[in-house]
């Protein structure tokens, strides 16, 4: 069985090809809008997540071209929500920000898989990111990716530990599987007030509905890539069993893959995403 994991690598061949990790110091986290569309980094538009295929056809029947007839409007396929990429700026090992939230970026939103897919084809793979970087996909109700946030505080995180060189398809089937409603079943939360009574608002006209996935992150970093899926409320074990089951289900991972939670309060008590967290070693059960 292949080693795919930093904390319990095992010998043989990997899933996918070592990537190098020496990249440019200016290379941005967004492809340049001025390179030729030739030279953009290939990546199908289609997921095994989405029952719509968006390889590029004609919309337009020679028929109608023929007749003289106007193009048939483009179609949009509607995401169940709105999400937002988020980036944090990079910087060296060991030279902090003090101020964890000044170093996250908006990138962008989306609410269609077509709008999905024209983002994540200009974004740069996990292994082209210079350590330390993170990217980060969040509900639209979250104001921002933070611990703190009103509707992350009653969470947490399950967290997975990769070896470097095969994290970009596992980051991609995690954001595919969030946004195309993989982890639909795992539950639902309500909107909780924000300490003035006010709330964070009705969601998306959702009247206070809310998924229970919060969003997911990977963090690049010197020796290893960590992926962490956030919940809304880490207190129902039934509903951390399910997200850690479809966790593996999607990312296809082995029976002995290690992962970890850790509650949101706990990182702001200990002021870590990844240290101090939980291991958890039950065996998958399909």
């Amino acid at each position: 069985m292949a080693g795919y994991f930093s904390n319990h690598s095992q010998p043989g061949h990997t899933r996918f090809s070592t990537q190098s990790q020496s990249q440019s110091q200016s290379q941005s986290v967004v492809a340049s809008q001025q390179q030729p569309a030739s030279e953009s980094r290939p990546r199908p538009p289609v997921s095994r997540h989405f029952s719509t295929s968006l390889a590029t056809r004609d919309p337009e029947p020679a028929q109608a071209k023929h007749a003289g007839h106007s193009p048939l409007p483009a179609t949009v396929h509607p995401l169940r929500h709105t999400w937002v990429f988020w980036y944090r700026q990079q910087r060296a090992p060991g030279n902090k920000i003090t101020n964890y939230e000044e170093g996250i970026k908006k990138v962008a939103s989306f609410s269609s898989v077509e709008s999905f897919w024209s983002l994540h084809t200009h974004l740069s793979p996990p292994s082209s990111l210079l350590p330390t970087t993170d990217y980060l996909l969040f509900h639209a109700g979250v104001r921002r990716p933070v611990w703190e946030d009103p509707l992350n505080k009653t969470g947490g995180k399950w967290i997975i530990r990769l070896r470097k060189g095969i994290a970009d398809r596992l980051w991609e089937d995690l954001v595919c599987g969030i946004v195309g409603d993989l982890f639909d079943e795992c539950g639902r939360g309500k909107l909780r007030p924000d300490i003035d009574g006010t709330g964070n608002g009705n969601v998306e006209g959702e009247g206070g509905d809310w998924p229970e996935i919060c969003g997911c992150t990977i963090s690049v970093r010197q020796s290893e890539d960590i992926i962490s899926v956030w919940n809304h409320v880490e207190g129902d074990l039934k509903v951390r069993d399910k997200i850690r089951d479809t966790i593996r289900s999607v990312l296809n991972l082995p029976l002995t893959t290690v992962m970890e939670y850790k509650s949101n309060n706990d990182s702001i008590q200990d002021k870590s995403s990844f240290r101090n967290s939980a291991i958890e070693r039950t065996p998958f059960t399909p």
